[in-house]
């Protein structure tokens, strides 16, 4: 049943060897394994017959892609790493919705109605991951077309504000809660924090445990959505405090992730910030001085990892 249920998510049968979808999509060998492992997976023997008609058509597109000049050889696999990283994540959730969906009904469905079950959802599932794409990727458009901030010369940095926002205690609240407690504290983190940065205009590039990396275009921007994370989070019973920076410059976006100086003192700053505050740094202080809205606090320099004097401020409501 289970290389029954991998046959329908696949979309095809098991036809090829690695040489074999080499030859059948006209490409080099020692590339596609290159770009097998960008995307995530182990090694495969050369026997082992693995890939399908849908690996042919794909291993094509991406020749063709490259060929075409959209898709630089020297990036190629750097682009597979950054997609199978996100598609992997999504992958392990939509496989594990679909068991408890499958488990909920064993002694009601049988093994054909199982397969059934998995036909109809997994083009769903799809179809729903294709809508979101482009209605991100229309998001990301319309952003980059707007602001008149950003390179001129084709390079990927960015005037940004980098903001971590890091649950406190989190290593000792897991050994408290009960694995469903803490599935509750992760998802609700999650959800709260998707919901406070997408309202105010924020993108989030990652999260990674109980810490969440997101970025902004102005500090006026950043500085609300840090403080509206801390007045929802204080809300939330389930939810430890958090530690909030926040750091403004030039910043290098690779991939979907983000690079460089400002991303690294922004997360110094998170380390060093007491529970439920939130730190910046000189350049989000000055663009916030004049500023109604919010009030900065000057506090004495501190050493950190990288950095023997890191000046911090402290960001209040006035």
């Amino acid at each position: 049943m289970d290389e029954a249920i991998e046959e329908i998510v696949l979309g095809a049968p098991r036809r090829y060897t690695r040489a074999g979808l080499a030859e059948a999509a006209d490409f080099d060998l020692a590339e596609g394994r290159r770009l097998w492992r960008s995307l995530g997976f182990a090694e495969v023997g050369d026997d082992e017959v693995l890939f399908t008609d849908q690996d042919v058509a794909a291993v094509r597109l991406m020749a063709g892609l490259t060929e075409a000049g959209v898709l630089e050889p020297e990036v190629r696999e750097a682009v597979a790493r950054a997609v199978a990283q996100s598609m992997s994540r999504l992958a392990e959730w939509q496989v594990g919705m679909l068991r408890r969906l499958l488990e909920g009904h064993t002694e009601d469905l049988t093994p054909v109605e199982s397969l059934q079950v998995a036909a109809a959802v997994i083009p769903a599932l799809e179809q729903l991951q294709s809508y979101v794409w482009r209605r991100h990727l229309a998001a990301t458009v319309h952003r980059m077309m707007a602001t008149a901030a950003g390179p001129g010369d084709g390079s990927d940095t960015w005037p940004l504000v980098v903001g971590f926002a890091d649950m406190v205690g989190f290593t000792r609240t897991t050994r408290k809660r009960s694995p469903e407690e803490l599935s509750e504290m992760i998802e609700r983190f999650g959800s709260t924090t998707t919901d406070v940065i997408a309202d105010g205009r924020g993108r989030i590039v990652k999260t990674v445990g109980d810490e969440v990396l997101f970025v902004a275009d102005d500090a006026p921007t950043a500085a609300s959505i840090a403080l509206a994370l801390q007045d929802r989070v204080r809300a939330e019973d389930v939810l430890p405090q958090l530690r909030i920076g926040l750091a403004a410059g030039s910043v290098l976006t690779r991939y979907g992730d983000v690079y460089g100086e400002v991303v690294n003192i922004a997360s110094r700053l998170t380390t060093h910030a007491r529970p439920d505050t939130v730190l910046v740094d000189d350049v989000v202080a000055d663009a916030l001085a004049d500023d109604e809205r919010f009030r900065v606090r000057s506090l004495r320099p501190v050493s950190v990892r990288g950095y023997r004097s890191l000046h911090p401020w402290l960001l209040e409501r006035p």
